[in-house]
């Protein structure tokens, strides 16, 4: 059975979609998924798996009917299902030809505490940005340069 939070406990919820050149994904990315569930970084809610074949088919399969589903095993057992097919297959369509992508919503667990104390006092989060891999990047480099 489904683990349901407490929506007034719950911290920032997230979406990542990761990209794979080919359709040939392996799962070696659940490990360290993994390790980020069990040392209370996050907690997975939902993962899927993308594929647009070569003459542009696009489709989703849910990680427990995917052929690398042992991989992903102990990462399934709360889902919540914030994604509905529409949502999936609207990000499948969007893949170029011969990809494939996984997805993955995870609740910053780290973060739960801070988001019940911001509701809890009446606040409430009205902007959220992630600043880019490139920028940060471009930032430690130009550090390195000085």
């Amino acid at each position: 059975m489904t683990d349901i939070p407490d929506p007034d406990t719950v911290g920032p919820v997230d979406v990542a979609v990761v990209l794979f050149e080919g359709n040939n994904f392996n799962g070696d990315v659940a490990p360290a998924i993994a390790e980020l569930q069990q040392n209370g970084t996050v907690r997975i809610i939902d993962l899927a798996f993308l594929t647009k074949s070569a003459d542009g088919e696009a489709a989703f399969v849910e990680v427990e009917d995917a052929g690398v589903s042992d991989a992903f095993a102990e990462l399934t057992e709360s889902q919540l299902d914030l994604l509905s097919d529409e949502d999936l297959m609207a990000m499948a369509d969007g893949l170029d030809p011969d990809s494939s992508a996984l997805v993955v919503v995870w609740e910053n667990s780290w973060a739960s505490r801070l988001a019940s104390a911001i509701r809890g006092s009446g606040g409430e989060v009205v902007s959220y940005l992630r600043i880019p891999h490139e920028t940060v990047a471009t930032a430690i480099e130009a550090l390195q340069e000085d």
